[in-house]
């Protein structure tokens, strides 16, 4: 009862959050509110809400169409188009991985599932990296947030499917597939661990589904949103301009931010978009790749699903890989 307390007040404290922050941004200047809030305050509010009602379309589009894919598509039907060569299969893989319009954490449970029935592990590790950046979905909302410079959409898919491919391949160099999976006592005794709700019906299950994804993900994308408008308008402008002006340096310092901030594919986006006018194009596409890719949340998630010594090797793997590629990117394209 405590833990569903606790629950309920943090969130309740959020939506009581989220409905001052709207208040104050439709009817500050016909209050007397205005003239007593921080100008600083008013401005971070201002960017708050535009990341969030800029980025939310994109959110519930890809909450609904991961629900229908979660709950109408086999896995089986993935893996068997998956070729029996390891080698073989990385491409086939990268391009299938586009059928998941999912963030990086609603794939991790997918492709652990996958990994039991069988897939091997590298192939796994390209839909983790690839899922949740190769997609109409996301591809819809770069290319919205950038309409001025829609290159950075196309180049954000390209280097995506690059990418999955290099990571697959040093995943299978590195680790085979051998098993990295943390198991269950239930699943080490073949006893089924998800037999409740097998009957629900499928419309139900889907808009379940969408409606605990799109929760999920919101609470990251409200924080995300707030330390980016807090950066915005606090951090120290020429020292912004001095890091984001370095090919070598603003690259890593993006892919930071990506990781911590911990958004979403369908509105990250939107808050590199906030970044355009300091940061350089390779680490705007540094932070578009790399935290869709590796992130806060989803390393919480793998820690939870795959031993150790795989998690870390993983994330060096993405980290080394991004960086290199994005400095091949920018001497050569930019």
């Amino acid at each position: 009862m405590r833990g569903q307390g606790s629950a309920w007040l943090k969130e309740g404290t959020g939506l009581l959050l989220i409905g001052t922050l709207l208040f104050l941004f439709l009817f500050a200047e016909f209050t007397k509110i205005q003239g007593a809030i921080p100008k600083s305050l008013l401005n971070v509010n201002t960017i708050f809400l535009s990341i969030i009602l800029e980025a939310l379309p994109f959110v519930l589009l890809g909450v609904f169409v991961s629900a229908l894919i979660q709950t109408f598509v086999a896995e089986e039907t993935v893996q068997k188009y998956i070729p029996k060569n390891p080698l073989i299969a990385i491409v086939p893989a990268a391009i299938l991985s586009a059928i998941f319009p999912v963030c990086e954490c609603a794939i991790i449970p997918v492709v652990r599932r996958l990994i039991k029935k069988g897939m091997p592990l590298h192939i796994g590790v390209i839909f983790i990296v690839g899922a949740p950046i190769l997609n109409p979905i996301v591809f819809a909302a770069t290319y919205y947030a950038f309409q001025t410079t829609p290159s950075i959409a196309y180049a954000r898919m390209g280097l995506a499917f690059v990418l999955a491919i290099v990571i697959g391949g040093l995943t299978y160099a590195f680790f085979r597939n051998r098993d990295h999976l943390k198991w269950t006592t239930n699943e080490l005794l073949d006893r089924p661990v998800e037999s409740i709700g097998q009957e629900t019906n499928k419309l139900k299950s889907t808009f379940f589904h969408a409606s605990d994804e799109f929760f999920d993900m919101g609470k990251y994308l409200i924080m995300g949103a707030m330390i980016a408008s807090l950066f915005q308008t606090f951090f120290d402008r020429n020292v912004l301009i001095s890091m984001g002006t370095s090919d070598t340096a603003s690259p890593l310092i993006m892919m930071g931010f990506g990781f911590v901030l911990s958004l979403c594919s369908e509105a990250d986006a939107f808050v590199a978009s906030s970044f355009a006018h300091t940061f350089s194009t390779g680490s705007l596409l540094a932070f578009l790749v790399y935290g869709p890719m590796l992130d806060l949340k989803n390393t919480i998630m793998m820690f939870a699903y795959f031993r150790a010594k795989f998690v870390i090797g993983f994330m060096v793997i993405v980290t080394v890989s991004v960086y290199a590629v994005i400095l091949i990117y920018q001497y050569w394209f930019l």
